[in-house]
């Protein structure tokens, strides 16, 4: 169990003005957020952090997706981060998350799903420095 988890505010939300309602529901959780940062990625970037996918049929539309607007990334911490955070943001598809989750307030589409959450602690870390360096987490 590990007490930190990786976000990322999607392009989508972003567009959408909802950077500081989705802060505000993940502060309200217990979520200390300890490194935070608006950018954009590059179709290279987008490319390398969703390589894991890239033999899946969806790759090159996440791709295009996750490289066409600004994102916000952010490390959490909390006791148990990556599985509350995982409960906070609700199912990969809006129309099955639980109503109040993040997504189901937020996300246009299971595609436009507004927020990455990490799927396991080894990921959190791995994701968390793809965006952020040692120095810059405290």
């Amino acid at each position: 169990m590990s007490n930190r988890t990786f976000t990322m505010i999607k392009p989508d939300a972003v567009a959408n003005n909802h950077i500081g309602p989705i802060l505000a529901k993940i502060n309200e959780a217990g979520f200390r957020i300890i490194a935070m940062k608006y950018t954009r990625l590059s179709p290279e970037l987008a490319a390398k952090f969703y390589a894991i996918h890239k033999e899946r049929p969806f790759y090159n539309d996440l791709v295009n997706y996750m490289s066409g607007g600004p994102i916000v990334a952010a490390i959490l911490e909390k006791n148990n981060a990556v599985e509350d955070f995982r409960k906070l943001i609700g199912a990969t598809d809006p129309a099955k998350a639980e109503p109040g989750t993040i997504r189901n307030l937020f996300a246009k589409s299971i595609d436009a799903n507004a927020i990455h959450g990490s799927d396991s602690n080894e990921n959190a870390e791995i994701e968390g420095s793809f965006f952020f360096s040692q120095t810059e987490r405290f």
